[in-house]
């Protein structure tokens, strides 16, 4: 059934195309080289998460208000700003400015293009496959990012400089959308039917249905478990490529070539390879989900797996293993994608389908937060201690998270925040 799905195409090329973000394998290095620190760096992504922390309620409310299509198109179109300003104008008050832009295309995409996708699995009554759904089209964002591994570090070798990836980013931007502003009208969702008179009323209804969220505690620790997680991840996961400019260095080959383009053969080859893996992971998801009794049971032993995995990385980059600290790297990526299908699922299952945009910004709204505040003091700890040093304190502070935010299942009954909806009227 999921392979006949006209839909299912389209969704795939979205995160295929979105995937094609050239500047994310060298950006840590692109900081770098602008002579910028570690911590100054962190503080660029805090800039970005605070960003997107303070857009993310009123953009998932205006996605289910007025139409999520539309949002996404907005998302797009800032993404293309910011871009253009990391090409055009080097400086780090520039490359915060910038970064409020890539906030703005955080805020209205996050959240917004699952609800879509959730939107068309309710319309054709294909609520049972979301896990496998969802898988297939994170496979192929997956594959997106593995391309876009090979294709920046060639660009990277071929002009021997980080700046042009961001120019080299738009066109698949400008492509996806165009593919975003052609989805078909009925994924907005009920909310674009309704009267002008009625949309006051609804979005007061909205924002009192993401509030109780945060009442509910089985969906606020299931919240917690997904964000804890994503937060420690991405703001740790670019500091695989100075571990990777190290063995680059290290290893006796492309001596005669500068390292600049010694390191992108290296940080290419190894990111697509992780990709390829990460995109298989994506795909396996529904089956691995399938070996549990229930999903809650594959969703904490993944959290736990990552946190120690992250840990180890920390350790083995201080004691110059490298090589090591790559592959427990690599075991946190195939975590992290085999178990991101699983947790949406699951929090799908906490929240009400009409607020289904909101209630995930909720979740991006808790890991922009813990982002905000994890990455500048990575930095800080980098500049002072060492990567290694950061990265062993952050995997311990992640087991810590992990095992403090265990989810369970919910009985068999309503969502607290479907309860509290229907209560009202």
């Amino acid at each position: 059934m999921i392979d006949r799905d006209r839909m299912l195409f389209r969704f795939s090329l979205y995160g295929f195309l979105k995937n094609l973000r050239l500047f994310e394998p060298f950006v840590l290095l692109f900081f770098r080289e602008a002579e910028l620190s570690f911590f100054q760096i962190g503080l660029l992504f805090s800039i970005r998460d605070v960003a997107t922390n303070v857009l993310e309620v009123p953009t998932g409310v205006y996605a289910d208000g007025f139409g999520r299509r539309r949002s996404m198109v907005m998302a797009f179109v800032a993404y293309i700003a910011s871009f253009l300003l990391f090409f055009l104008i080097p400086g780090f008050a520039v490359y915060a400015l910038a970064m409020i832009l890539f906030a703005c295309g955080e805020a209205f995409r996050t959240g917004t293009h699952k609800a879509l996708i959730l939107e068309h699995l309710n319309l054709h009554g294909m609520q049972h496959l979301k896990v496998e759904y969802y898988g297939r089209t994170r496979a192929a964002s997956q594959l997106g990012s593995a391309l876009n591994s090979l294709l920046a570090a060639a660009l990277v070798f071929y002009t021997g400089n980080y700046r042009y990836v961001f120019l080299a980013s738009i066109l698949p931007y400008v492509i996806d959308l165009v593919n975003l502003a052609t989805y078909p009208s009925e994924l907005d969702g009920e909310l674009v039917r309704l009267r002008q008179g009625a949309i006051g009323a609804q979005l007061r209804a909205t924002l009192t249905t993401f509030a109780s969220i945060f009442r509910d505690p089985l969906a606020m620790r299931a919240l917690m478990n997904s964000s804890g997680f994503d937060s420690f991840f991405k703001a740790t996961k670019e500091y695989l490529q100075p571990i990777l400019k190290a063995l680059a260095i290290s290893l006796p080959v492309l001596l005669l070539v500068e390292e600049t383009k010694r390191s992108a053969v290296i940080i290419g080859a190894v990111y697509f390879a992780i990709y390829m893996l990460t995109s298989y992971a994506s795909r396996s998801a529904a089956s691995f989900g399938r070996r549990f009794k229930h999903a809650s049971q594959g969703i904490n032993l993944t959290s736990v797996a990552g946190a120690v995995c992250l840990f180890a990385a920390g350790l083995a980059t201080r004691w110059k293993l490298d090589v090591l600290a790559i592959l427990f790297f690599l075991a946190l990526y195939l975590l992290q994608n085999v178990r991101r299908p699983m947790t949406v699922a699951f929090i799908s299952d906490q929240i009400s389908n009409r607020v289904m945009a909101a209630g995930l910004s909720a979740e991006s709204q808790l890991t922009t937060i813990l982002m905000a505040i994890l990455s500048p003091i990575l930095g800080a700890l980098a500049d002072r201690f060492g990567v290694g040093a950061g990265l062993t304190l952050m995997g311990g502070l992640m087991v810590a998270s992990s095992l403090l935010f265990q989810v369970r299942e919910r009985q068999a009954e309503a969502p607290a925040t479907i309860r509290s909806i229907e209560g009202q009227h």
